[in-house]
């Protein structure tokens, strides 16, 4: 074999194996920044959040499921939190044992997403009355059970348009405003879903819900970098929440599928620190099978 052809064949394997690296890293990029960040933790490395983003957090859909966890952490580590959410009931409850268990002060915000644009100028006067600047995007509906798009009523679709894609979008557009206008650190979590890298049949509006916020946050971490704004795209898999109530096997929860507290545990822990993420270890491992 000449010294040419020899070469060649080097330059080809160096080319593939540089290819499968790039390709593994990015497979395997959400579960290996955990484990970075954590290491990053025990030497010390990291401001904490309180002192980055300040004292007073924001999470929307915040009385069930992984946003009522996330609000519950977010306390557990010094934050103020406002809760957001529609049933009073439930904001009264969450926000007493918030208090009572972490002794940190919460305000609630009552606000039914799925009436459209006509919540949003009282929604946000109430929040401008406090000095927000970690704002999570989590409330979301899904289809409950699952089926063909013929089978969902107009007046659910519309919902599911309003609260997973507009209250996001609106949200995000109104802090992004205001932290330029006050020259402050922000950050804005989008809660999407492993859903949003294939089309989801039998689930195709909420999918494809999830698709539009995976384009809509990653372009707005592209807006915000030349700013002290971070944006973060926070994708997890199956959860034990409402959500998934349809499916029995879900709901018995096991390594792949988390209770909301250990979620949250991990996802906020994530904060500051990755602009993609599943936000729990085996989500990041198991999604390496759609990438």
């Amino acid at each position: 074999m000449s010294w040419y052809s020899q070469l060649f064949l080097w330059g080809l394997a160096t080319l593939g194996l540089a290819t499968f690296l790039c390709i593994l890293y990015e497979s395997l990029k959400s579960p290996l920044q955990l484990l970075y960040n954590h290491w990053l933790e025990r030497i010390n490395k990291f401001v904490p959040l309180t002192e980055r983003y300040g004292k007073w957090a924001a999470v929307t859909g915040s009385t069930d499921g992984i946003g009522k966890a996330y609000a519950r952490e977010l306390a557990r580590i010094g934050f103020n939190v406002v809760l957001i959410a529609r049933n009073e009931e439930k904001l009264k409850q969450t926000a007493n044992k918030i208090e009572n268990e972490f002794g940190v002060e919460v305000f609630t915000v009552k606000v039914d997403f799925s009436h459209g644009p006509k919540i949003y100028e009282k929604l946000f006067q109430e929040l401008d009355k406090k000095p927000i600047r970690l704002m999570v995007n989590n409330v979301g509906i899904g289809h409950n059970p699952p089926g063909i798009i013929s089978s969902f009523k107009a007046d659910h679709l519309w919902d599911m348009i309003y609260v997973n894609i507009a209250a996001a979008t609106q949200i995000s557009r109104h802090f992004v405003d205001l932290w330029l206008r006050q020259k402050v650190s922000g950050c804005l979590v989008n809660v999407s879903s492993v859903l949003e890298l294939q089309p989801c049949a039998y689930g195709s509006v909420y999918g494809a819900s999830k698709a539009y916020l995976q384009s809509f946050t990653t372009a707005l971490q592209h807006e915000t970098a030349p700013f002290d704004i971070d944006v973060q795209l926070l994708s997890p898999g199956a959860v034990k929440t409402k959500i998934n109530g349809y499916s029995s096997w879900v709901r018995k929860g096991n390594l792949w599928i988390p209770s909301t507290e250990e979620y949250a545990k991990q996802a906020v822990y994530t904060l500051g620190k990755s602009s993609t993420t599943t936000g729990y270890f085996w989500h990041g491992i198991h999604m390496t099978q759609h990438t």
